[in-house]
């Protein structure tokens, strides 16, 4: 099988590689160009200390459009936005995946920690956490379709981090040793200092929830929901952000009690399978990558989902999304529209 290995430099995706070209497969080095041009450096010296040919996509306008410019418009819109998981519908299993299939391919892999399976009944496939729980990223590719999927190949699902340095050691492959992905790709140092040079942020008021002005910020996209710090007021206890809104451009402050919440709204909910399950539904859910799975249910809400907890969850925070598992699969997730103080009877 010709498989095209998506090449980022770094040890996840050079482990990949050689795995699959010692199992026998034709392996195609594939480096997606999208923010900085010297990015594919790293990549050829692997595909070439492997010996398998490398192409290089210059993806930079296509990302500009799809990925930099939501990066920037989420954050104006008073909402924070989560780039990977867009990015990787979007643009790594989108426009680089057909670039592969344009050379010939038959399926692409990635370094990512996850698994896929498929139905032997139904045919359908299905996306699973990977077995290393501390490097799982099911979160961040909810949003993969059922044609993805059949084309996508995860070889590193069912390994630990640790072991897939151990294989890069044991194969001597030219990278330096503890390098690990940023967690934006086009970030580097402060979010802040990439939005000040491409959005026109407007000054306004920090209130809490009577409406009281507790100070001024400097545009809604340098902060988010559950900040403490950097917000320059004074009061007698510590205050967090609790919501942020766009419309008259202010910030609500409160105590921390105030960032936990039991409920959700969710828009653009997108289903692996394609079909939305029967509902209401239990699940686990987590609100962020970093956040802990916690029992819930899921309920129809207009054209998106309701997401209710058993029990609170901190900082729930608009543009991010919200991923619903059942065991150790992913069923789908969707873009946070809002928190909810109550839930429903």
């Amino acid at each position: 099988m010709k498989i095209g290995v998506l090449l980022s430099g770094g040890v996840d995706s050079a482990v990949t590689a050689a795995l699959l070209q010692r199992s026998g497969h034709e392996v195609v080095g594939i480096t997606m160009v999208n923010w900085r041009p010297d990015t594919a450096q790293q990549a050829a010296q692997v595909a070439a200390f492997l010996g398998i040919e490398h192409h290089v996509a210059d993806l930079r306008g296509p990302f500009e459009a799809e990925v930099i410019d939501y990066f920037c418009n989420t954050y104006l819109a008073g909402a924070t936005p989560n780039p990977c998981i867009h990015c990787n519908a979007v643009i790594k299993f989108g426009n680089l995946m057909q670039y592969a299939l344009g050379l010939g391919c038959d399926k692409v892999a990635t370094g990512h920690y996850a698994r896929i399976r498929q139905d032997a009944g139904s045919g359908l496939y299905s996306l699973h956490q990977g077995a290393d729980q501390s490097k799982d990223q099911s979160y961040f590719l909810y949003r993969l379709n059922q044609q993805q999927l059949q084309r996508i190949i995860f070889p590193l699902g069912e390994k630990s981090k640790q072991s897939v340095w151990q294989l890069a050691e044991q194969l001597k492959l030219p990278l330096p040793h503890g390098l690990e992905s940023q967690e934006i790709c086009f970030i580097e140092g402060d979010y802040r200092d990439l939005l000040s040079q491409r959005v026109q942020c407007q000054p306004g008021d920090i209130v809490d929830a009577s409406g009281r002005v507790m100070g001024c910020h400097r545009g809604l996209p340098f902060y988010t929901v559950g900040q403490r710090r950097g917000l320059g007021i004074a009061a007698g206890e510590p205050l967090y952000i609790v919501d942020m809104l766009p419309e008259p451009n202010c910030i609500i402050v409160g105590p921390e009690k105030s960032l936990y919440q039991p409920a959700l709204i969710a828009r653009e909910v997108h289903f692996i399978s394609g079909q939305i399950p029967s509902l209401p539904l239990e699940v686990k859910a987590k609100v962020r990558y970093r956040a802990a799975l916690a029992q819930a249910v899921i309920f129809p809400e207009g054209e998106g989902i309701r997401v209710e907890f058993d029990q609170l969850q901190r900082a729930i925070t608009r543009g991010q999304s919200v991923v619903f598992y059942l065991g150790d699969q992913v069923l789908g997730g969707g873009i946070i529209e809002s928190p909810c103080a109550d839930k429903n009877d």
